[in-house]
């Protein structure tokens, strides 16, 4: 076990996903700080809505990731804006409150089982083919009222990092993204192009050849969390995902989920997620 900064959010970060933060309270000033001086990463855990009696008891997962700093800039004021990656899943043991301005956690680094090769690669291919005919329900080419599908992933660029440092990709329609490689030190690649005078065909064919290309990946266990991610799900239902133990089941659940909301989409009865201001979930 080790001891982890954790940074409690409306939010569930999956391994190999980016997540851009806004940061000016004073405690987490300090933690990012640290952090950044180190080397070291924070662990990323979701805040629930907490009803349990005691300050913090039932109001953080028992499951979370680590995130790695990318990129940071500070503010003159001392605020700062982060881009961090997910790593790794950790399981919160115990949580100290006293010694640090912000928590800290006692955590148990997770594996990544994925189960028989064969059935997991064939368990991959059908989430993938039914993740592209969600998408196509979920924002058709005609629709400019869906919601924007967005993520940041992190893939592994084959050619030399920027000497400026690795960014990020976004899957949106108006960025293409890249397929997602392992997620343990591999480096971001931003791939990137301007839609903003594209029809909204032409945005939405490019988010499905995006789509295509993130699907067309040899890595399940990489896919099955940027799906997690992608899925316009609530917040209790993407943390369950989280924590599924191995790839395989996580695969199986997710197809289930996308069979499921692909009935509800084919019938016009688009998702509503009942999860607090989005703003909120990305700012401390």
């Amino acid at each position: 076990m080790i001891d982890l900064p954790l940074f409690p959010l409306r939010s569930v970060l999956c391994p190999g996903v980016a997540l851009p933060l806004h940061i000016f309270e004073d405690r987490y000033r300090l933690m990012v700080g640290r952090c950044l001086e180190r080397g070291e990463p924070f662990g990323v855990v979701l805040e629930r809505d907490g009803h349990e009696v005691g300050p913090m008891h039932g109001r953080i997962a028992d499951v979370g990731t680590t995130a790695i700093i990318r990129r940071a800039g500070r503010y003159p004021d001392g605020r700062l804006d982060i881009l961090t990656v997910g790593e790794r899943r950790f399981r919160l043991e115990a949580l100290d409150t006293r010694s640090e301005p912000y928590l800290v956690g006692r955590v148990t680094m997770l594996d990544e089982p994925s189960g028989p090769d064969a059935l997991v690669a064939e368990q991959a291919q059908r989430v993938g083919r039914r993740f592209l005919r969600y998408l196509e329900l979920l924002q058709p080419a005609s629709d400019d009222d869906g919601p924007e599908i967005e993520i940041e992933i992190e893939v592994e660029a084959d050619g030399d990092e920027d000497e400026d440092g690795p960014s990020s990709g976004i899957l949106s329609s108006d960025l293409l993204g890249a397929a997602p490689r392992p997620v343990h030190g591999a480096e971001p690649l931003l791939a990137e192009m301007d839609a903003s005078d594209l029809s909204p065909e032409q945005r939405h064919e490019l988010l499905m050849t995006a789509a295509r290309r993130l699907t067309a990946t040899d890595d399940p266990t990489a896919l099955s969390y940027v799906l997690v991610a992608l899925v316009q799900v609530d917040l209790s239902a993407r943390q369950e995902l989280l924590e599924t133990p191995d790839t395989l089941s996580r695969l199986r659940r997710l197809e289930r989920l996308l069979e499921r909301e692909s009935w509800h989409l084919g019938r016009s009865l688009r998702p509503i997620v009942l999860d607090p201001a989005f703003p909120s979930s990305r700012r401390n």
